[in-house]
């Protein structure tokens, strides 16, 4: 997509999601006090690294504990439907307008995952990432890494605004068919 449409399909997105957030974030500041949003440092485009914005669903200081599945015990109360329905990534769309992200492109990674792409891998950097991408609408985590990375790579050889169509009306059944697979995703954790 390009920049006119990330900032309006971003607005938009943010002006119908506000009641939504507010609940949201209001289910996560009472469930234990911690911050509401949860802010990391991921990879986007050129390998230029950005701060994204998500919703906190784990309890303050998760992160240092290792990568999170399914059931995990350091998943909040309403982390969990947070989770479950991506409410938990609304907060991207901050992101969008800011210019970090697309609305559209893969999904951004961690430094330590960047490290070890090959350069053929790190073809999928060419483009912003996006709040839903090739990968996302065909199997999302439950996929193995590699293979996010190759629908990732060919979305960059093959977007155009059908494929971003094809995205944007598959990411609804999508945002509804699981988020893990396995203690890493599909990642390899760094030795």
């Amino acid at each position: 997509m390009n920049r006119a449409a990330d900032v309006a399909v971003a607005g938009f997105g943010l002006l119908v999601a506000a009641p939504i957030l507010g609940i949201a974030a209001a289910g996560v500041k009472l469930a234990d006090g911690g911050p509401v949003l949860y802010r990391q440092q991921r990879v986007g485009k050129d390998g230029v690294e950005f701060e994204l914005l998500k919703l906190r669903t784990m309890v303050v200081g998760a992160e240092t504990k290792g990568a999170v599945d399914e059931g995990d015990s350091r998943i909040t109360g309403p982390g969990t439907l947070l989770r479950r329905l991506s409410i938990d990534e609304l907060p991207q769309l901050w992101n969008v307008i800011r210019g970090d992200m697309s609305v559209i492109g893969p999904r951004p990674t961690l430094a330590y995952q960047v490290e070890r792409y090959t350069p053929h891998q790190r073809r999928r950097l060419e483009v912003k990432p996006g709040l839903t991408g090739w990968a996302q609408v065909h199997g999302r985590a439950r996929l193995p890494w590699a293979e996010r990375i190759e629908l990732d790579i060919w979305y960059v050889d093959n977007r155009s605004p059908l494929v971003d169509l094809k995205i944007l009306l598959r990411t609804p059944l999508a945002l509804f068919s699981g988020t893990y697979k396995g203690a890493s995703g599909g990642w390899r954790d760094p030795a």
